[in-house]
Formats: C-alpha cells, structure tokens, sequence
C-alpha cells in the first residue's frame, strides 16, 4: 500500500510538471516525420514511398543522404539517393536520423545556437562510437548516437521561450555542487531536462531514450527504477561529453565531477584507462562529419 500511495504521489508530482510547461512552446511532432514513422513502422512498408514523404523536404533529403555518408557508418561507396540511405541507415535509424534533422531546423529563431548543435552532433558521434568501443552489453551503437543527439533537446525549447535562459544556463553550467536542474528550477517552472523528456515522446522516440533523456542529471545506478539501457545511454554520453571538453573544449560543464564515477561505474571502465580512450577518441571528436 505504502509503495502504492508512492507511486500515485509521483504519478501526480509528474503530472503537475508536464501541466505546467504546455505553455513552454514544445514544438509538435512535425507532419512530415509523423507520416515517414508511421509508414516506416508498416509490416509492408515501401521504400519508395518513403521516399517520396521525405522527397517533399528537399533539405531533409539532402540531411539524410549526409548522415548516410558520415564516417560514422563507414559506408565504402558513397549515397547518392534517398533510397540508397534508406537502404543503408535501415528504417529505424533513419527515422531517428530524420527526427534529428527536423529538431535543428525546429528552432530558426533561437540565436547563436551553432556551437550548441555543433556540440550535439559531436557527441551523439562519439556515443555512438563508445558503444561500440566499449562493447557496452545491451548498448546499440544507434541508440546511443540518437540519445546524445536528443539528450539536450530542452535547452533550445527553454531558450526560444525566457528571455534569460542563456544566463541561467551558464550558472548551471559553472555548478559543480548542485543538480543542474535544480538550479534551472530556481527560476523556472520546470526544466530542461523534463521539457526534452515530452518531446523524445511527443516525436516517438523509445521509452528507456525519453526516460534517459529525462533521468540525464540525475544518473542512477541500475536497480534503482531506470531501466539499465537509460542508464548505460546517460553513463556514455557523459563519457562523450567529457572527452569533447578535454578534446576540443565544447560543451564546458561541470556535470563530470559529480556524475564520472559513477558512469565509470555503470560502464565497467577503470579510471586509469581514461588516458588511453582520450587518445582512441581523438579523431573522432575532431571530426567535422
């Protein structure tokens, strides 16, 4: 009874937040990426219907066919179609591909926000390649690549709605004592964190992403209620974090020095082999694409 009343407590806690940030400005689901997920998730679906969906989106064809061509997947020959990445990325990860695409071009009225993309993309690449470095069980190299795209997708909302955010988020960014999303919540209503959690699900993306992406300041140990892949998704892209801040200083935050040991922990890395992954990582931090 006692967990029961706990769960309904948190149930309602949660409902309060989500009701108080509908007027944030959390962009909808675009039509476009509703179609394209909707067909890619037929048992019959036709590439070429695809894409013909995606077709009507000349810059989110030629986003697509770029991130088909990235180093990252390591193609031989080059994309040269819509069809050809579709073929290459398979359904799931170009509709997730997709999704990214649309949330950069979500917020064209939010200033000085190319380093922050810049910063994303770095780490979403580099999460990517620690899953598969790593060998981290359970961990798809794509899913990892999806959440470090997705994971700060809030802070954007949050800009393009309160004037001061920018400032509150560089105190955030300076705190090494308190949550970073406390300190959000000194101002504000809510958080960026919870505000990126809506919309991963507000634009389908996977439950335990949505759930990491809401969890991502407040790491947990598996056994605590997050389900282990939330936790291994936030663990690595901490990692990927850290290593663009000692790379190529982006992204300066504070979070490592409160959450490192325990993403060491979760992803089963000895601090003394942190020397050596620094040097791995070097060119794919560096890398532009």
């Amino acid at each position: 009874m006692i967990e029961t009343l706990a769960e309904s407590t948190s149930a309602a806690v949660d409902n309060l937040l989500e009701r108080s940030i509908i007027d944030v400005g959390i962009p909808p689901c675009p039509a476009i990426l509703e179609r394209f997920t909707t067909e890619s998730r037929k048992e019959d679906s036709d590439y070429n219907r695809l894409a013909i969906i995606l077709g009507t989106d000349v810059g989110l064809s030629a986003g697509l066919i770029k991130t088909a061509n990235s180093p990252f997947f390591g193609m031989r020959q080059r994309v040269r179609s819509v069809n050809d990445a579709l073929a290459v990325l398979g359904l799931k990860t170009a509709s997730r591909a997709v999704a990214g695409i649309i949330l950069r071009k979500a917020f064209p009225n939010v200033a000085n926000l190319e380093r922050f993309w810049d910063a994303s993309a770095r780490i979403a690449r580099l999460s990517g390649w620690l899953a598969l470095h790593l060998n981290i069980p359970g961990l798809r190299a794509d899913d990892a690549y999806t959440f470090g795209l997705f994971r700060d997708c809030g802070i954007p909302v949050l800009l393009s709605r309160f004037p001061n955010y920018g400032k509150l988020l560089a105190i955030a960014n300076h705190d090494a004592v308190n949550s970073f999303t406390d300190v959000e919540e000194t101002e504000l209503p809510t958080n960026h964190a919870m505000v990126g959690c809506i919309l991963a699900q507000n634009w389908w993306l996977p439950e335990e992403i949505c759930l990491a992406i809401r969890n991502h300041h407040e790491l947990m140990l598996p056994g605590s209620g997050l389900p282990v892949l939330s936790s291994r998704l936030i663990a690595t892209s901490q990692l990927a974090e850290h290593i663009l801040q000692k790379q190529l200083d982006l992204s300066l935050t504070m979070e490592w020095p409160k959450l490192g040991n325990m993403c060491l922990q979760i992803l089963g890395i000895a601090e003394d082999q942190l020397d050596s992954l620094y040097f791995e990582a070097q060119p794919v931090a560096a890398a532009n694409e």
